[in-house]
């Protein structure tokens, strides 16, 4: 089998910042027969593989072998009279898989909807929004040993799931392709509507909170998401950029009496504190510099106007991370895979 190999191309339109930076090298996958013998027979020493490029930022041109994950596909697994168990393969398209899971009624992900990005990337880090988060309703996930390419399963234990966080963004970071995840999902969906504007869009529709689908849910999310966040295919971004920082009780007490508006979500661990509050207390919100700067109706997204450079992004972020921790004593942490 060939396997077309483009040289020297553009990742313009691989990555949702829109930075038109190069790559030594890009190959397309469809299988995961296709990967192995790409991984097999390349001749570059560096490869990256690439999803839906919605969580990264290149600052630089990629002096190494691009792999795009294309492999596609929704299965049932198992399936109770309360449950469906589904496998999604990786290079499937999150939203759609949102958009497949609601339209059959299945209830678990409904909150996720409008989530770039593609289904190897969620486990990643273990993404969340409006009060739900992947780790719960996974079961566990194939991915490749990229030294063996031998294929390994991981059930939910050994992920070690936190905020944003799962064993493959730190231990075993590089190491492995996830290939495919499975999923648990209710047939009589119980509604997560608490969290963010969901309630007073709901509202809004004379829909009560109890009679609501969950269609109506993923509804919602679609509305209030494209209020706040811009179309990366209008205006260069990556969704978030950073994480909400999660600060001790004590250094959150202190905070609010300097700052009696201060917002927050308390936790068993501490107090989670909105990134973007910090932000936009600080000024950065709708700040433009040069051709990148933050968004003005969500000021955790930055963005590229037009011509940006992943460098003038990167320096953006690290003026706002240096400037809240002066002003706060918090350090944020990007959620972007800077490279």
């Amino acid at each position: 089998m060939s396997i077309e190999k483009k040289p020297e191309i553009s990742l313009k339109q691989y990555n949702t910042f829109g930075l038109d930076v190069k790559t030594k090298a890009l190959v397309e996958i469809n299988s995961l027969f296709e990967l192995k013998e790409t991984l097999l027979h390349r001749t570059e020493e560096n490869f990256m593989i690439l999803g839906g490029g919605s969580n990264v930022l290149f600052t630089k041109d990629y002096a190494g072998l691009i792999i795009k994950n294309n492999i596609k596909g929704i299965e049932i697994v198992n399936e109770t009279d309360s449950t469906v168990e589904l496998k999604a393969y990786s290079g499937e398209g999150w939203n759609d898989l949102v958009h497949y899971c609601v339209n059959n009624n299945w209830g678990g992900i409904e909150n996720l909807s409008l989530i770039p990005g593609t289904v190897g990337a969620a486990p990643m880090q273990n993404i969340g929004a409006y009060g739900v988060e992947l780790e719960q309703v996974f079961v566990g996930l194939e991915a490749l040993n990229l030294e063996t390419l031998k294929l390994e399963y991981f059930d939910k234990s050994v992920c070690e799931f936190a905020y944003r966080e799962s064993i493959f963004k730190r231990k075993l970071k590089g190491l492995y392709f996830i290939f495919s995840v499975n999923i648990v999902l209710q047939k009589k969906p119980k509604i997560s509507a608490e969290y963010g504007d969901i309630e007073k869009i709901l509202e809004k529709k004379n829909i009560k909170k109890e009679n609501a689908s969950i269609k109506d849910i993923s509804d919602a999310v679609i509305e209030i998401r494209q209020s706040k966040l811009p179309n990366p295919a209008v205006l260069g971004n990556s969704g978030s950029f950073f994480k909400n920082p999660t600060i001790s009780f004590e250094q959150f007490e202190t905070l609010k009496q300097k700052f009696p508006d201060i917002k927050c979500y308390e936790q068993a661990n501490g107090v989670k504190v909105p990134a973007a509050w910090l932000i936009e207390k600080s000024g950065w919100k709708g700040k433009r510099i040069g051709n990148t700067g933050s968004h003005a109706t969500q000021a955790l997204v930055l963005v590229n106007y037009g011509e940006a450079k992943g460098s003038e992004v990167f320096a953006l972020a690290n003026e706002i991370i240096n400037d809240i921790f002066q002003k706060f004593g918090i350090k944020l942490e990007a959620e972007v895979n800077v490279i």
